[in-house]
């Protein structure tokens, strides 16, 4: 009969404490979810000089845009409207970049009217509504070339400025080409040129790099992870590559060690977006990679797109590991166009402009910019 009463009063108190861990668990999480709400306004700060008070004439909006037949999103920023704009053209494919801002500030809105978009299937734009057999090249490079339009007639500008980080990039040049009467320049952040050979590149360099450092974990899960140029990528590479290319230093930047705490908390904190933004920032891009991720892999940029009529200029980050550096120079290298420049971020991975700001900026102004100025003074 005492075993008895001790085993009922044992159960009656993990019951209890079970009941009071889910209450409080509960409590947590409706915290939680206020919290997330009151951060999530759906509306970028506005921009204020070092005192704190907002910049008269400045431009810190969201917008939506009919483009492509569907409503995208946009987020313009700009102390001065009448600067040049510069179109930023997100990673991924279906990647926001946005956030990034947050702890790697540009200051682009200083000297640029600069617009974040976010394309077709990401972040803001996405929409399960959107048709899937519209997530393709041409339209990806058409709905750019409609955004162009609507920013070159919003702000009175013949030309703007386009600039492509990664999957932004491979999208971007394609658009250089397409259109290049609509812009002053093209600038490739972390240019891809053939992803499935920078892959392999990648996946020799960290096993060099981990046994180096006498990492026999890591070296095994490489080992066990292939990638070659006749099978390409196998899941287990997929599942390993971001974690191991950030404990190296050489992913999305150099001091970026985990994507959780590097990518994944920032997207929460951003104010601009609501709390269905910041779902489908997530959403978008697992949804957009699926249209584009293969033939992102095996296109070679090399073989097939060298000739342009506008100025060609790439930023690379010497530790990057996502875009190979290798790869991009022998691109540059067969480039035909009127005005090109190759940079060398040295301390950077896979974001120049934003790890190296203050050095972006000068190329941007003094050698883009104003090379091109100086050079129509000159005709």
């Amino acid at each position: 009969m005492a075993a008895r009463i001790r085993s009922q009063r044992l159960a009656y108190r993990l019951g209890r404490f079970l009941m009071m861990a889910a209450v409080a668990l509960l409590v947590a999480l409706a915290i939680g979810l206020v919290w997330l709400v009151a951060i999530s306004p759906g509306q970028p700060h506005p921009l204020r000089d070092a005192s704190g008070n907002v910049i008269p004439g400045s431009l810190s909006e969201r917008a939506t845009v009919e483009i492509g037949g569907i409503q995208q999103s946009i987020i313009i920023q700009s102390i001065d409207p009448a600067n040049p704009v510069l179109l930023f053209l997100h990673g991924g494919p279906g990647m926001t970049e946005f956030f990034v801002e947050q702890d790697y500030p540009t200051g682009l809105e200083q000297h640029f009217t600069v617009v974040w978009w976010e394309q077709r299937g990401a972040g803001m734009s996405f929409s399960p509504d959107i048709p899937p057999e519209t997530m393709n090249m041409a339209q990806m490079i058409a709905d750019t070339i409609e955004v162009t339009d609507y920013l070159r007639k919003r702000f009175s500008q013949d030309k703007i400025m386009l600039l492509g980080h990664s999957w932004g990039s491979y999208l971007g040049i394609q658009v250089a080409d397409a259109a290049p009467d609509r812009f002053r320049a093209y600038v490739g952040m972390a240019q891809i040129v053939h992803q499935l050979r920078s892959e392999v590149m990648t996946h020799d360099y960290l096993l060099g790099a981990y046994r180096a450092r006498g990492d026999a974990g890591m070296v095994r899960r490489l080992e066990a992870a292939p990638v070659s140029m006749e099978n390409g990528l196998s899941p287990e590479w997929m599942r390993l590559r971001d974690a191991a290319m950030h404990r190296a230093g050489v992913g999305h930047a150099r001091d970026i060690s985990s994507v959780v705490t590097g990518i994944f908390l920032p997207v929460w904190r951003v104010r601009a977006y609501t709390l269905m933004d910041k779902i489908n920032v997530w959403h978008g891009k697992l949804w957009s990679r699926q249209f584009f991720w293969e033939d992102l892999l095996r296109d070679d940029l090399r073989a097939r797109l060298t000739e342009f009529n506008l100025p060609i200029y790439f930023f690379v980050g010497r530790h990057d590991q996502t875009a190979n550096p290798e790869l991009t120079r022998a691109y540059f290298d067969v480039i035909e166009a009127p005005l090109n420049g190759f940079y060398v971020f040295e301390n950077s991975a896979h974001s120049p402009l934003f790890e190296e700001p203050e050095r972006a900026f000068s190329i941007l102004l003094e050698d883009i910019i104003g090379g091109q100025d100086m050079r129509a003074d000159a005709e």
